[in-house]
């Protein structure tokens, strides 16, 4: 009997899997059932492999809680028996899917390491092959008997990224995402540098999946000049669960007194309202300025260093747990699984 870590490999879709037909020029689905054969290079490496694939393949474009569900049932239907994971997955929505499945696991000790790619794995320059390999290496890693990462990751590029403070920065380069607010937890060199005391320390509790997800959430980018018309027209919408507001520097709005008395009114009706930072890196901070007083005295919630990805996935999970204002407000601003400081 093998003694080597099993991984499984999960296609969800993406350019990482599509390889060129060289009669057509056009891209298409790539098997992942020849996986070996068409990436002999995986051999060497110390682990046994299987593979999964969503029975259609989707443009992450297309993600959506649907198919967050669909990729716990195979990660929760598979977790006895593999030591780890690995998701492929399309570039553009890849942070927000991996942030939602980081709060969707509950107490994970196994890696989750999503990665994709900018270029097709059939591709002369694809950096497919590495971001792949490297990937199913780290989620291979053993430490005593365990595995060295016990959390839902990120690799692109040479670096292992907590995935909940990730965001993709890049359409064209290689180097395709980011976390300003936190280190790599890997560096991929010539050795893989792993920043053990980075790492999130999991729970000793039973592993748990949360698939009840509330998607009724505005998303709402302030901008100069926003009209008071759009903004009360889309606070009044009934159906609206929850609210990120995307501010400026360090969570600051305008003072205009019938946008922070329709804040206040939404807030009452129950509604919880986040505030994230549109800034790349830095962290909300609540009361530094004048024009951030009144969103506190409201009772908006602060958050902090989160990412937008990540606040949204967040705000969908805690919004299915069923908390009165004042819990929600508490476990909001209370780093669950690493992704604020």
């Amino acid at each position: 009997m093998s003694t080597k870590p099993s991984i499984l490999l999960i296609y969800t879709g993406g350019t990482i899997g599509m390889i060129k037909d060289y009669e057509t020029g056009a891209l298409k689905a790539f098997d992942f059932d020849q996986l070996l054969q068409n990436i002999p290079e995986l051999r060497l490496l110390d682990c046994d492999i299987s593979t999964s694939s969503f029975e259609t393949p989707i443009d992450s474009s297309n993600m959506n809680p649907e198919y967050w569900n669909e990729l716990c049932d195979l990660i929760s239907t598979n977790f006895d028996a593999y030591q780890g994971f690995v998701v492929l997955h399309g570039s553009d929505t890849m942070s927000y899917t991996a942030s939602a499945i980081s709060f969707m696991l509950e107490n994970l000790n196994k890696p989750v390491i999503f990665t994709g790619s900018q270029l097709p794995i059939g591709d002369l320059r694809t950096d497919a092959k590495e971001n792949l390999i490297t990937a199913i290496q780290i989620a291979a890693l053993q430490k005593r008997n365990k595995p060295v990462i016990q959390e839902v990751c990120l690799y692109f590029e040479y670096k292992l990224y907590r995935a909940n403070r990730t965001s993709k920065v890049s359409a064209e380069h290689f180097e395709a995402f980011d976390s300003p607010n936190y280190p790599p937890l890997i560096t991929s060199g010539v050795h893989l540098s792993v920043h053990e005391e980075l790492l999130f320390k999991p729970s000793r509790k039973s592993f748990k999946v949360h698939q009840n997800l509330v998607t009724d959430v505005l998303l709402l980018k302030m901008y100069p000049g926003i009209p008071k018309s759009l903004v009360l027209a889309m606070l009044a919408i009934k159906e609206i669960k929850g609210i990120v507001l995307e501010t400026y520097g360090s969570g600051n709005t305008t003072t205009e007194m019938w946008f922070l008395e329709a804040l206040k009114t939404v807030i009452k009706s129950g509604v919880p309202v986040v505030n994230v930072t549109q800034c790349i890196a830095g962290s909300v901070q609540m009361g530094n300025y004048e024009t951030s007083v009144g969103l506190k005295k409201a009772g908006v919630i602060s958050g902090r260093d989160i990412t937008v990805e990540a606040a949204v996935a967040k705000m969908m999970y805690l919004l299915g747990q069923n908390l009165g204002p004042k819990v929600f407000k508490s476990v909001y601003e209370t780093p669950l699984r690493g992704e604020l400081t």
